[in-house]
């Protein structure tokens, strides 16, 4: 199944969001419902409650007093600990088991008001956030809410800004329009987006476009590719020594094909192949056809001839709204290195970026009308003299 993180600041309009992927078939867990599910009258978790923080946070008919109980949970850092010990096992508790109890092939959206403050946006999928400036929630908090301007202020600031949001989210859903424009916004995302992933990622599917095409750099690679690397970080755990960000777009001002490189660093290549299911499952299927680092700067470079160091474990995004590879390579080996000092020396030298560019240019040329398998064989066909030419450059640079 795919999980999708649903977050956003109060009056964002986060519920609205919800229900309309309610209505296009998404199976929605909302956070705040189970909070309030988990200490209902009878619950293990009112009584504990009761117990930790006196009968006084009960209403007259035997419920939970939230007035009564935020009074003494939030008095101080202890009793909020208290508290937060009491309820979010029990909340993850039941999260884990409506998930288990959804469809193998369903898209499940997990609506979350602290995602980020939680740090929750690695577990996910894909987050989706709803954006609006925090002047415009305040007006809707006030007019539409009826809640005290200070009260309004005070809950917006105790939660994540809106720069941390953005910095989590795969997807800016912009709500500060009239309440129903964002509805084409999210239909249009199910079916472009979010349908096609769940295929992928149950299937086990890269997604991948057919043609070639060099485009103009954008400053937001960088980030993306650290949101990818933090949800790499989960499913490798301790099998990963470091994850990098290489290739064209960890570049600065590069142009380059909009697909994401990453490299997953690991011991051996039993490691590697120990991180297969834990990828796919985290979106990142394997392509078991491709082994081999292509293109090789050279068969006579310092590394000899056997085409076995050069070897590697291949990974895609099943993504189609952020294509990316991920090539898992063991330390110390030639392709491993490779990968990093050629990033590092197009970042350190305008020359060789500019030469790398042209080659770029004269490959995306190669490679136009063809699709598929034929276009990369012609793009890379293009390239790898050049790889080869440059790698005594990079060496030298690297040494001087």
């Amino acid at each position: 199944m795919l999980r999708i993180g649903l977050t956003g600041g109060m009056g964002a309009g986060k519920s609205t969001v919800a229900r309309i992927l309610a209505d296009l078939g998404a199976v929605i867990i909302d956070s705040d419902v189970i909070a309030r599910e988990v200490v209902a009258p009878g619950t293990e978790g009112l009584a504990a409650l009761v117990e930790a923080f006196g009968p006084e946070i009960l209403a007259a008919d035997g419920s939970l007093d939230r007035p009564a109980l935020a009074a003494k949970a939030f008095a101080d850092d202890e009793s909020r600990a208290t508290l937060n010990s009491i309820t979010h096992p029990l909340v993850g508790k039941r999260t884990t088991e409506l998930i288990s109890a959804a469809p193998g092939d369903a898209i499940v959206v997990q609506d979350i008001p602290l995602l980020v403050e939680n740090g929750l946006a690695p577990l996910m999928n894909l987050v989706l956030v709803v954006d609006v400036d925090a002047e415009t929630r305040l007006h809707r908090l006030v007019e539409f809410r009826g809640v005290a301007e200070a009260d309004a202020r005070a809950r917006i600031a105790a939660q994540a800004t809106d720069e941390q949001r953005r910095a989590v989210a795969d997807v800016l859903l912009d709500n500060r329009g009239e309440p129903d424009a964002v509805d084409g916004a999210v239909r249009q995302l199910w079916q472009e987006r979010l349908v096609p992933f769940e295929h992928n990622l149950r299937t086990g599917t890269p997604a991948r476009r057919k043609e070639i095409r060099v485009v103009p750099a954008n400053p937001e690679w960088p980030v993306q590719a650290q949101r990818l690397i933090a949800r790499l970080w989960v499913a490798c755990g301790a099998a990963a020594s470091r994850i990098d960000h290489i290739g064209s777009t960890s570049v600065p001002d590069l142009p380059a094909k909009d697909v994401i490189d990453l490299q997953i660093t690991v011991a051996d290549f039993a490691a590697a192949d120990g991180l297969r299911d834990a990828l796919g499952a985290a979106g990142f299927p394997v392509r078991p056809e491709v082994t081999e680092d292509c293109p090789r700067p050279t068969p006579q470079d310092p590394a000899g001839t056997d085409v076995s160091l050069w070897t590697k474990r291949y990974h895609q995004n099943a993504d189609p709204g952020r294509l990316a590879n991920i090539h898992v390579r063991v330390a110390g080996s030639p392709g491993q290195e490779y990968a990093l000092l050629f990033r590092d020396w197009l970042r350190a030298d305008a020359e060789a970026r500019a030469e790398y560019l042209e080659v770029k240019r004269a490959a995306e040329a190669k490679a136009a009308g063809l699709v598929g398998p034929e276009a990369m064989t012609a793009y890379i066909d293009v390239k790898e003299p050049w790889f080869a030419a440059a790698y005594p450059r990079m060496l030298a640079w690297r040494d001087r």
